[in-house]
């Protein structure tokens, strides 16, 4: 037909366009012929592809640019992504494959390499401690025995074990250290004497450290299905969980920064304290940040606990990059013992699951010293 009285010519739409998405579904569906040349390839398979693919690049982009800006660069390097996808434990699980050109190694020192010189030195104490208990043991007995022989009628009844006694039984045991599977890689004295050390384990061995307190980072419900919670749960059982579901009613939803107190019903700790994390690049987070490690630290005072166990924070598209979260913990906690006179707490333990993590904490704690 003439151009006057014709139709207008409709423009045409690519594939990508009529799908929503900005990568290529064209040629998406010609790579997968490529590979996959024996098979029927539907309709949907290239599109499907490009929206996964298009996911994962803009949430390594994401990662990468918080990265970046970490390290005062207005650039995105290599560098930049291997340190994303290293700090998301998702994105790391997938491309643990992966090799990334120019992206450089992550910090990590060998725990065996460590693991072998603070052994030996719980292993020396152990010995050394041991006779001195039984030389101990032994005038009390030998006083005992005249006393028994010379007393008539029927032997007295055993005395019971009051409330005190249990509270001081955790107390020895977080003195000693904190127990088998953890190993301690650094340590370092604060303003008023407290040990804060940096610990290495398995998330799933959380619930048996030998401390009074568990620091578990959650939301304002509480959470326990993810990370800390649900190792904690796994360890407590069914009595932990009704605890946390009476405090949950009691307390109600947690502000952000705040705390709440639980018993550690089944676990070698007495209480949890329960802290709602903020989230990355929410309202001054970092401020926040600071304010709920003071909040936990007080908290553990509050309730004269000797000994708590920080658990490193969830990483992940709503979580701090690790390298500020162990500036700002680290922070936090060197300076809440400044302005005080007396602590009950003598130990704090940081609990690290991963390599990176105990790259970056242990970089940090030689930044404290060097100040």
């Amino acid at each position: 037909m003439s151009a006057r009285g014709g139709k207008k010519k409709a423009t045409k739409l690519s594939r990508s366009a009529r799908a929503g998405v900005i990568f290529p579904v064209g040629r998406m569906m010609r790579y997968l012929r490529t590979g996959t040349h024996k098979y029927r390839i539907g309709m949907g398979a290239p599109v499907y592809m490009a929206a996964v693919i298009e996911y994962l690049a803009a949430e390594i982009l994401e990662l990468a640019g918080n990265a970046a800006r970490d390290n005062k660069k207005g650039r995105i390097t290599p560098r930049h992504i291997k340190l994303a996808v290293a700090n998301d434990e998702d994105l790391n699980q997938l491309l643990r494959g992966v090799t990334i050109s120019n992206g450089g190694v992550l910090p990590r020192i060998h725990p065996e390499l460590l693991s072998k010189k603070r052994g030996s030195r719980v292993k020396v104490d152990i010995q050394v401690t041991v006779p001195e208990a039984e030389k101990r043991a032994e005038p009390s007995k030998s006083m005992k025995k005249p006393s028994i022989k010379k007393g008539k009628g029927k032997p007295g009844p055993t005395p019971r074990s009051t409330e005190k006694d249990k509270e001081a039984v955790p107390n020895s045991t977080a003195e000693d250290g904190p127990g088998d599977g953890f190993t301690i890689l650094s340590a370092k004295s604060l303003f008023l004497g407290q040990k804060l050390s940096l610990t290495e384990s398995e998330l799933s061995k959380i619930g048996t450290i030998k401390v009074e307190g568990i620091i578990n980072p959650t939301n304002a419900e509480m959470d326990l299905k993810e990370g800390v919670g649900n190792a904690l749960e796994k360890a407590g059982g069914r009595e932990f969980l009704d605890g946390v579901k009476e405090l949950r009613k009691a307390q109600g939803p947690l502000e952000v920064a705040s705390v709440a107190v639980g018993q550690a019903n089944g676990m070698a700790a007495r209480f949890i304290i329960h802290c709602n994390v903020p989230q990355w690049g929410s309202e001054k987070c970092e401020e926040q940040l600071e304010k709920m490690v003071k909040n936990c630290l007080s908290a553990a005072e509050e309730k004269k606990l000797k000994s708590v166990a920080f658990p490193s924070l969830p990483a992940g598209r709503n979580g701090f990059p690790k390298q500020t979260a162990a500036q700002l913990i680290l922070k936090a906690i060197s300076n809440h013992f400044v302005p005080s006179t007396t602590s009950s707490l003598k130990n704090i333990y940081f609990v690290l699951f991963d390599s990176e993590s105990i790259g970056i904490y242990l970089q940090e704690m030689a930044k404290l010293d060097a100040k």
